[in-house]
């Protein structure tokens, strides 16, 4: 009796919800443009960041991990890599990858198109070691994911873990800046060093930086608001609904008006789709665009998605307990036993069940890294970076949705953790070796004929100016020296 009542009730849930096909179909088009610009981001950089010559050479890490688990290594880096990880089959995984996307965009194959973006992009995320271990490289993953049961019109099931994700990823950040005991969240000043700290800002954090202290003590709040309040409001009726969708999109796109970060506010912005049903749609978007992207299945097509759904429970289930207990882990003293913790992070090792926690801790400081080079030791030119704070009176760049993976982790190095030190070594080591992979990497290389003899890093503190300083003197920063890095003081946290 109770097993056909669990069956009945995951029947139920595998039921089409009529009203969330145009969001449906418009989600997997814009995911599609989404992947496109990470596949191409990536392409750009890869072979600098992980090829044979690069910072990470992927093929290095493949025969460690084959070393030390055999045959099954592949469970623990799925990814196609195993095949051939040189650099002209990293190359060829992010081309493919633009070319999918673009057949996924106008709707060839679109089951088959999310299933080989989904696996090439997670052969990418374990290619990328450090340089793709962020979240919105899995947040990606798994909208990918649950992307591929899409294609028929969303189910209830499917509906709800697509409100999991979105609520997760902003929920989780909140309660991440609370649980961290930084003291800026709790008195309101995070703003006041947000803007200037960030990794990568452009103009407009120069422009919201000025802004009065009480104006950004505010913007702390609503912060804090949208991220442990609003999340709620997805699980509850239909005008509630709409509000999380309106606030969450009003602030990514403040997001996006302040700081580079590639593509992640977009794909926010993208999920609250779901928060939307055709009703809203209808009225918003242009007919045209509404006949474009909605869903026209046959029967036999409709009969092979009900059957390829019967699998999504059991998917269901694993990305609620990988994720729950990664979040009870993160947030709190519980002990999970050790049999759950393995198998819920070889769950997120396969892209899905993730945990997020955007900016749980701010830093009140920006500590830049400039690199020179010498060939006597007295003459020092410096190497110039394509998008990292350098010359002072250089704008600084908007360039969402690309992600320039060297410059945003260069940011991690100040602080001196082993992990950061060691790849950011590895860099100094190619760029003095004089790998054009490396230094295709930089804006300019002061050293075009040969690397030079001497290499060194030195550390500055970058401030914004003020809004006289910069009329006086047309510079956007100002900075101190601090000494040469890593003989510094680290910066904190």
């Amino acid at each position: 009796m109770l097993v056909e009542r669990y069956l009945h009730y995951i029947s139920a849930s595998l039921r089409t919800v009529d009203n969330y096909q145009l969001a449906s179909g418009l989600f997997i088009k814009l995911l599609a443009v989404i992947y496109f610009v990470a596949f191409l981001s990536l392409g750009v950089q890869i072979t600098g960041l992980v090829g044979a010559n690069g910072i990470l050479p992927f093929a290095e890490l493949l025969d460690y991990i084959y070393q030390n688990h055999g045959t099954i290594a592949w469970l623990y880096k799925p990814t196609l890599f195993w095949f051939d990880s040189s650099d002209f089959a990293l190359q060829a995984v992010t081309i493919l990858g633009c070319i999918v996307s673009l057949l996924l965009l106008i709707g060839i194959k679109p089951v088959w198109s999310l299933v080989v973006l989904f696996v090439l992009y997670l052969s990418l995320l374990h290619a990328g070691q450090t340089f793709l271990m962020f979240q919105w490289d899995t947040l990606l993953l798994e909208a990918g994911f649950l992307a591929i049961f899409l294609t028929g019109g969303p189910s209830h099931l499917l509906l709800f873990l697509f409100h999991w994700l979105l609520f997760r990823l902003r929920f989780m950040s909140g309660v991440s800046k609370i649980t961290s005991g930084d003291p800026s969240w709790a008195n309101l000043t995070t703003l006041n060093y947000y803007f200037e700290t960030q990794p990568l800002p452009h103009a407009g954090a120069w422009y919201f930086h000025q802004l009065p202290e009480w104006v950004l003590q505010s913007g702390v709040v609503l912060v804090l608001f949208t991220e442990l309040i609003v999340p709620f409001f997805i699980f509850l009726p239909r005008k509630f609904r709409l509000s999380a969708a309106a606030i969450t999109i009003v602030m990514q796109i403040i997001i996006i008006a302040t700081s580079n970060h590639n593509w992640i506010n977009l794909l926010t912005i993208v999920l609250c789709l779901f928060l939307l049903d055709d009703g809203i749609l209808k009225k918003i978007l242009p007919r045209r665009l509404c006949f474009y992207v909605s869903f026209e299945s046959d029967v036999e097509s409709s009969r092979r998605i009900i059957k390829r759904n019967y699998v999504l429970p059991a998917f269901a289930f694993m990305i609620l307990v990988s994720s729950t207990t990664a979040f009870t882990g993160m947030v709190s003293n519980v002990h999970i036993p050790d049999a759950l913790k393995k198998t819920t992070t070889l769950v997120r090792l396969w892209g899905v069940g993730h945990i997020f926690h955007v900016f749980p801790n701010m830093q009140i400081e920006r500590h830049e890294l400039q690199l020179e080079g010498s060939d006597d030791g007295i003459e020092w030119k410096v190497y110039a970076f394509k998008y990292k704070p350098g010359a002072l009176d250089e704008k600084p760049a908007f360039i969402i949705p690309h992600q320039p993976r060297l410059d945003w982790m260069i940011w991690f190095v100040p602080p001196r953790s082993q992990d950061m030190l060691y790849w950011f070594d590895r860099f100094l080591t190619r760029v003095h070796q004089g790998s054009p992979e490396v230094v295709a990497l930089l804006e300019h290389n002061p050293f075009p004929e040969k690397p030079p003899r001497y290499l060194r890093v030195q550390a500055y503190q970058y401030w914004f100016t003020s809004t006289k300083e910069r009329s006086d003197t047309g510079e956007w920063w100002k900075r101190e020296y601090l000494g040469q890095f890593p003989y510094v003081r680290p910066r904190h946290p």
